[in-house]
């Protein structure tokens, strides 16, 4: 081949060469222009998707208040060690930065002074599922704590203060029961733009804070962070701002329910105390006590779960008693309303009642001797009553009984509250597969037996006894969006109604009145004990009462469990407490609080149940 042709081939060659290479970048560059801007909406929204991270934000919780506007729920800023992990993060396997993390815990252990609240679990669990959050090393720090790390923070490169919101309960212990607690809410997911991550958020978790858990929560709001390829936080940016929950007011004085609490000493036991104009809660107290600090500890919780006297239980609404004598006005009215007695009505007692082969004992056991009913509710007679009720008929009773709403729940805006039992032949032939018998009826007389009720049944039972007979649903949270709720007016005429009254007036204030221990010189109060017998040998000590007699406020219903006698036992608490009760109102003057000194100085003679 000649020079001249080689050349020519040469320059063929090139030729192609640089078309194919002008092709090819023609090419780049076209697939380049339909990327970036024929396509840059598209690919910019991928790059959202995949990097943009949405974070739910809690709202803040709304805060409860008595009815005099005291706080009795509360947030308050908890201050916590934030460990940011993308700060931290060291080169290699994920393993290289859970160690750092780790080791600067330890570090930060020795500094502060702090035992861990974490372990290495914790941190890999969290670069797992929620690295892009701050790690929370450390809650709730206290004052000497913060010291210290404002004397070591430029140390540590990564770790920081972040402040979350606490539940917090001014008063302590107080109302512990009715309030509840707060613990964290589970992660419910959005259907619609799901968020992928969730700050903690509290959730009521018994009482009030559980009842009202959908006000007081608000409305959660969010934040959009964007992570690198690795998952770390690379920036963020635009935030929803969370809505606060809703405040809300209960109709409970926190006063009166201190009082209450005082009185029963922490004992197992528990007081309710209504308004029985309206129905509204003013206090209802249970024993003992429980602090829920230590919900923050699972082995002390797990104390307080297996402690014997069970603190745990609100045993205003869930206990679950037998009323002993307390019950017996209703009986008495039972057997007015169907004419089976009258004011009149004369029973004898022999110190027993006499059932074939069986004989049901008094208290008194030498007998009362002749009764009126006003005698036999002031003396709390068991003979007089199972008479009555032997008169009346137990379908009677248990009808009336059942119209005040014992046997069911009174529907108070709380959870757990128990229902009681109401046993009448139904009941018996599914739970005994035996009939109702006259034994039957004579325990139930005189609140024994199967028959059950809650502290709280009794105050809406004592509330009609003072208001005329009408049932009210026990209210708890106030505001015109909750009116009072009447349930039943009972058809008690008004002369019936008054013989109980009376009766029930000299409980306390009669010569004989098993209930004198709660005299407040002065004051006119109508009240009827009960010592109710359960196991072998072992009673409740009960007693309810009303106040003022001519013009009630109050219903008040206590419970001491493992006492011997509700006049001897509870009456003496119930003084207490109507006594702080009226003084802190203004109704006891100053010269009745002198006379009542001098009458606290007389002694108290014989028994009383």
């Amino acid at each position: 081949m000649s020079t001249r042709e080689r050349l020519q081939t040469v320059r063929m060659r090139i030729l192609f060469v640089m078309g194919a290479i002008f092709l090819t970048c023609s090419f780049l560059v076209a697939q380049l222009w339909r990327i970036q801007v024929i396509r840059a909406d598209e690919f910019a929204s991928s790059l959202d998707h995949q990097s943009i991270r949405r974070v739910r934000l809690p709202g803040v919780r709304g805060r409860i208040f008595d009815r005099n506007g005291e706080v009795l729920a509360d947030n308050q800023p908890s201050y916590c060690i934030a460990i940011y992990t993308e700060e931290l993060r060291q080169r290699g396997p994920w393993g290289r930065t859970i160690d750092h993390v780790d080791a600067v815990i330890d570090e930060l252990s020795q500094v502060l002074a702090l035992e861990r609240q974490v372990d290495r679990g914790d941190i890999q669990r969290h670069v797992q599922r929620r690295l892009p959050l701050p790690f929370l090393a450390w809650r709730g720090l206290d004052a000497s704590a913060m010291a210290r790390w404002a004397e070591s923070v430029r140390t540590f490169p990564g770790v920081d203060i972040y402040v979350e919101s606490e539940r917090v309960y001014p008063h302590g212990t107080v109302a512990a029961h009715l309030l509840g607690y707060v613990g964290r809410a589970d992660t419910v997911r959005e259907e619609e733009n799901p968020y992928h991550y969730y700050l903690p958020e509290m959730a009521g978790r018994a009482g009030v804070e559980r009842s009202a858990d959908s006000y007081l929560r608000g409305r959660a709001g969010g934040r959009l962070i964007r992570v690198d390829a690795t998952g770390f936080k690379y920036e963020e940016y635009g935030e929803l701002e969370p809505v606060a929950g809703e405040d809300i007011h209960l109709t409970l004085d926190l006063q009166i329910q201190m009082f209450a609490e005082n009185v029963m000493s922490n004992q197992p036991g528990a007081v309710v105390v209504m308004d029985p104009r309206n129905g509204d809660v003013l206090a209802l107290a249970s024993g003992p006590a429980f602090d829920r600090r230590a919900l923050a500890s699972r082995a002390a919780w797990q104390r307080i779960l297996e402690d014997p006297d069970r603190p745990a239980v609100n045993r205003a609404i869930a206990g679950q008693y037998p009323p002993g004598s307390t019950f017996k006005p209703l009986v008495a009215l039972a057997g007015l309303l169907h004419g089976r007695i009258d004011e009149n009505t004369v029973f004898q007692c022999p110190g027993y009642y006499s059932i074939g082969n069986l004989r049901m004992r008094c208290w008194l056991r030498r007998g009362h001797g002749p009764l009126q009913l006003e005698s036999a509710i002031e003396q709390s007679c068991n003979p007089y009553f199972i008479e009555t009720a032997m008169r009346t008929g137990h379908a009677r009773v248990h009808h009336m009984a059942d119209s005040m709403g014992f046997g069911r729940r009174t529907g108070i805006d709380l959870p757990g509250e128990a229902t009681g039992l109401l046993p009448d032949d139904a009941w018996k032939r599914r739970q005994w597969n035996d009939a109702w018998r006259p034994g039957d009826t004579a325990n139930v007389a005189i609140g024994q037996g199967a028959l059950l009720t809650t502290p709280l049944q009794l105050a809406v039972f004592t509330a009609a006894l003072a208001n005329g007979g009408r049932i009210y649903r026990p209210r708890l949270f106030g505001g015109e969006d909750s009116p009072p709720v009447l349930v039943q007016q009972m058809a008690w005429g008004s002369d019936q109604l008054q013989s109980v009254q009376a009766g029930m007036l000299g409980t306390i204030h009669g010569e004989r009145g098993t209930g004198r221990r709660a005299q407040i010189p002065g004051i006119q109060m109508a009240g009827k004990t009960g010592t109710a017998q359960f196991g072998q040998d072992r009673t409740h000590a009960w007693m309810l009462l009303y106040a003022p007699y001519e013009a009630p406020r109050y219903a008040v219903v206590m419970i001491l469990e493992d006492e011997s006698s509700g006049g001897v036992i509870v009456g003496p608490r119930l003084h207490d407490l109507m006594r702080a009760i009226l003084e802190r109102d203004g109704i006891l003057s100053p010269m009745q609080i002198a006379t009542e000194m001098v009458h606290l100085e007389q002694s108290h003679s014989g028994e009383s149940i």
